[in-house]
């Protein structure tokens, strides 16, 4: 067992290496830059000490990186030993073009090359991968997550639009969480439609009383509740049959 100290833009972080896995010393936590497509995408990359997953946030049209609700979410995750990554799917100047936020293909092909970054980090590449995608963002995720079955595990859609994805959701092999709320009634019914074609291990949960953003006292908390039993019982090398 030996350290090996491995450089990024921040200082250097210590790991120790036992039975050739690196597991670092303490918590990281900074923003990166991960290159897609000759852009750079930014992003909030979080790894509590010993974390064995990663949750990538899909952030929906309008939001990013620094969405509250993600960040919430977040960080209950990361006090259940997850890592995270909150990033941007967009640029800074596409991020003020209206036509941007629906280009599905998109923002899947870049989630893509975010997700085989992670598999390629010597921070994150032992981790096993899930998605948390929101509104248009759960489309990007559907489509990422069929098209690298051997690379992510977990999929939870938060008020998601899983009829942008029609052709990924027979394909994917993710085990798919859909969350919606009750009183979000076309979205509720994209989401109950799209149930019937995930061919995956997959639940749909409805939120009574909760509206597309979850904005209500307590609604928020519950989809993060949610959220948990989803990937601690699917984010992990073996998942139960």
């Amino acid at each position: 067992m030996f350290r090996f100290f491995y450089f990024t833009k921040h200082p250097f972080i210590s790991f120790v290496f036992s039975a050739g896995k690196p597991t670092m010393m303490e918590d990281f936590n900074g923003e990166v830059e991960i290159p897609v497509n000759g852009i750079l995408l930014y992003g909030n990359l979080f790894i509590p000490h010993g974390a064995e997953a990663i949750v990538v946030f899909v952030h929906g049209s309008g939001s990013g990186r620094f969405s509250e609700r993600n960040r919430y979410v977040a960080r209950r995750l990361q006090e259940k030993g997850y890592a995270t990554l909150l990033f941007d799917l967009l640029t800074e100047e596409e991020s003020h073009e209206y036509f941007y936020r629906f280009q599905i293909e998109l923002l899947s092909g870049r989630l893509i090359k975010v997700t085989e970054w992670i598999a390629a980090e010597i921070l994150t590449s032992n981790m096993a991968i899930g998605y948390f995608g929101a509104s248009t963002g759960a489309a990007a995720a559907l489509i990422a997550a069929a098209e690298l079955p051997d690379k992510v595990l977990a999929v939870v859609s938060r008020g998601g639009r899983p009829d942008l994805a029609p052709g990924a959701l027979n394909k994917v092999q993710a085990a798919v969480l859909l969350i919606v709320g009750g009183k979000d009634e076309v979205v509720r019914e994209q989401n109950e439609k799209a149930f019937d074609e995930i061919e995956s291990i997959s639940e749909l949960t409805i939120v009574h009383g909760a509206s597309h953003l979850f904005e209500e006292p307590g609604k928020l908390e519950e989809v993060t509740d949610y959220a948990l039993g989803w990937f601690g019982k699917y984010l992990k090398t073996e998942v139960p049959l």
